[in-house]
């Protein structure tokens, strides 16, 4: 069964979720006290929204300078016809690929890329213009984050 999509959940569920996106590691007292509920209305709701996957996990966001330490670039990736499957196999065991995505358009995968370093970041364009099935990558360094949400590489 699909999760419930954001617009589908009541009030109260989606502030939770926007509390915990803001700081996943928050109390559940002082979530309790920020909604005006009590706290085992906050650890019912979070029990719920566990096991029905609004919430699929939890993660760490890394500091602005361990961020600014490393190099972040995008990957656009074309695919010669069928080869989905076993690039997206070969790409899931890359740790320095932070999101990967199917998309529209001029590309097959767009993926965000985390490197500790400019020749780290060359060898893994390397590794992943020689995949079998990979016809054409372009690549996009970022430069600088102008708005982040943390959803992101982070």
């Amino acid at each position: 069964m699909r999760p419930p999509r954001l617009d589908q959940l009541d009030e109260l569920d989606r502030n939770l979720v926007t509390l915990l996106q803001a700081n996943a590691r928050e109390s559940v007292a002082q979530l309790a006290r920020q909604l005006g509920v009590a706290r085992t209305t906050v650890l019912a709701r979070i029990e719920r929204l566990e096991r029905t996957q609004v919430i699929a996990g939890y993660g760490v966001r890394l500091g602005q300078d361990v961020l600014d330490a490393s190099i972040n670039a995008y990957v656009g990736i074309i695919l010669a016809p069928k080869f989905g499957p076993s690039t997206l196999k070969r790409l899931e065991k890359m740790p320095e690929v932070q999101l990967l995505c199917a998309v529209s358009g001029e590309y097959d995968y767009v993926a965000w890329l985390r490197a500790g370093s400019p020749d780290r970041l060359n060898e893994l364009l390397d590794q992943i213009g020689a995949l079998e099935g990979v016809e054409r990558t372009t690549t996009s360094i970022i430069l600088a984050r102008k708005i982040d949400r943390g959803s992101f590489g982070g």
